[in-house]
């Protein structure tokens, strides 16, 4: 039902006569917003939303991240968590609730090289998965006799870090005390993947309600980081060294100052004569202010006197 929109349920309830339990017929389907909408300041003038994860949080302080490596990748962040997220109907016990607790891992690499340092440490481990492919036919099959790396060869799971995490959820679910048998690894098919994700396996458990998701394994790319990027105008990326040094052609602009010089030198030739004809029509010079303003008034200031001095009188004898 989530691959379909709008209206193809639509046209779906109307081609079937689909009825409610009580017969009773079924509205139009509606758009319906998951996310908690508030208002923040005095007036509720700023509108603002719930998180509905806690992800976010991570990629917005990437840099700080980053910088608390020492600018190394790959690096991996944890937190915990409240999210909010507006269920049409809460029910099934603890699973659908409006206020949830969640923890979340993100797990930053390199994306040209998505091989994990710890592989080999869960290579030979046999996940019981169940591709999109198997999903789509006749007779779903959860294979459960694949080791990962041959997984990651056929590339039934893209690459070693998204294996990696699915193995250590794996082993961490039966250390919780579930049982093997209970537990599979379903990928999402391309009808319900995310809009941010290139490849996504939920982890499952098998409980009184059926298979419930429990945790995800997300392959997010640079979707998230790309679009904190545009929106707060920062850069959010990440360098690395290269082996070799790499040349690489690139177009420059570079002005020629001696051209330029002469350009405008040349220039205040030929706008001399006219800026100078025009300043001196417009406004004087300081010795014509100073002479126009200053000779009125020297009549009123004392006349300066001169004193003349002599030889002193010189006695003959």
């Amino acid at each position: 039902m989530d691959s379909y929109s709008k209206a193809e349920l639509t046209e779906l309830y109307k081609k079937y006569d689909v009825k409610s339990e009580q017969g009773n017929a079924l509205s139009d389907p509606v758009e319906f917003n998951l996310i908690f909408q508030t208002q923040i300041g005095p007036q509720g003038g700023a509108k603002a939303y719930l998180r509905p994860e806690t992800a976010q949080g991570l990629f917005v302080n990437f840099k700080k991240l980053l910088d608390y490596n020492n600018g190394r990748m790959p690096f991996a962040a944890a937190q915990i968590g409240l999210g909010f997220r507006n269920e049409i109907s809460p029910r099934a016990g603890l699973l659908r609730l409006r206020e949830f607790a969640m923890a979340e891992i993100e797990h930053f690499l390199d994306p040209a090289n998505k091989h994990h340092a710890k592989f080999d440490h869960v290579s030979s481990l046999c996940l019981p998965l169940l591709s999109a492919d198997s999903q789509m036919s006749a007779n779903p099959t959860v294979v459960t006799d694949m080791p990962l790396k041959t997984a990651v060869e056929k590339e039934v799971i893209h690459n070693e870090t998204l294996a990696y995490y699915m193995a250590r959820t794996f082993l961490f679910l039966q250390q919780c005390g579930i049982a093997k048998t209970a537990i599979r690894f379903r990928q999402h098919m391309k009808t319900e993947m995310a809009h941010y994700a290139k490849e996504c396996w939920d982890a499952e458990v098998e409980c009184s309600y059926g298979w419930t998701e429990v945790a995800g394994h997300a392959d997010r790319g640079c979707y998230d980081l790309t679009c904190h990027t545009k929106g707060a105008k920062a850069d959010l990326s990440a360098s690395r060294l290269l082996k070799e040094a790499k040349k690489v052609k690139i177009t420059k602009v570079v002005p020629n100052k001696v051209y330029l010089a002469d350009y405008i030198t040349e220039g205040r030739r030929r706008s001399g004569p006219s800026l100078a004809s025009r300043q001196a029509r417009s406004s004087p010079s300081w010795s014509t202010w100073t002479r126009q303003r200053w000779r009125p008034w020297r009549r009123l200031l004392p006349r300066r006197r001169r004193f003349q001095w002599s030889s002193p009188p010189t006695r003959l004898l």
